[in-house]
């Protein structure tokens, strides 16, 4: 995933994805989201399980431990090494769930520029990605190292055309089983390396190049620059 994506329904619509009972308490707003064109270090809705409750925060996209100062935080971690790499030792516990509408690639197609393309869900319904991170619990106050990082996997299928990495994303049964505290960290693995879902689930298409000018946030700019067949 090349660093760039788009949250813009409410809250309440990832909510009925995730098809979790318990009750909501939402740090994150009721109104859509309405972010089109994010890019790292921007604060993305997070949704994490807190006792029976689930929890929406806003909570920004980048992490990196304390001791790390000499270095930029990352966005991303790999599945294969994530549960076993001392960087991210201190947040593989807290898993959490980042539901994203679409995220974008460049594509190097022998023009100028790069092409970008989107990359949604074939039945429009919103991506569920599995993260780690750091952030607002009843324990723990906002803090400015709060964060939280993807977790990355290799694309397969067709998607490898499109980008060598993809988010690791999960169907609503998983990802609930992801969000759970009574999950073991030997199963959360497992489901991650193994269950992810398939490229069969995605379709990609070309968008406008104005894209890539992180200012631009008009919802236009998540429509096909050529018409779909």
């Amino acid at each position: 995933m090349c660093g760039r994506l788009s949250q813009y329904r409410g809250i309440y619509d990832f909510v009925a994805v995730l098809n979790i009972p318990n009750a909501l308490i939402n740090y994150a707003g009721d109104l859509p989201l309405e972010l089109y064109n994010v890019a790292p270090s921007a604060q993305l809705a997070l949704f994490h399980q807190e006792g029976q409750f689930l929890r929406a925060d806003m909570v920004r996209w980048g992490w990196r431990p304390r001791w790390a100062v000499d270095r930029a935080a990352p966005i991303k971690a790999r599945v294969d090494r994530v549960a076993h790499d001392p960087f991210f030792r201190a947040i593989w516990p807290h898993r959490a769930i980042i539901a994203i509408d679409n995220w974008f690639e460049w594509i190097d197609e022998g023009g100028p520029k790069k092409q970008p393309y989107l990359i949604r869900r074939k039945d429009r319904a919103p991506i569920l990605c599995a993260v780690i991170g750091q952030y607002p619990t009843a324990e723990h106050e906002p803090d400015a190292h709060d964060g939280f990082v993807f977790i990355s996997a290799d694309s397969r299928g067709g998607m490898v055309d499109i980008h060598d990495w993809q988010p690791v994303t999960l169907n609503p049964e998983l990802a609930r089983e992801w969000l759970n505290p009574a999950t073991s960290e030997k199963r959360a693995e497992q489901i991650i390396l193994l269950r992810w879902e398939r490229p069969e689930v995605f379709e990609w298409f070309k968008v406008d190049r104005a894209i890539g000018n992180i200012r631009n946030q008009q919802s236009g700019l998540i429509n096909p620059s050529d018409p779909l067949i």
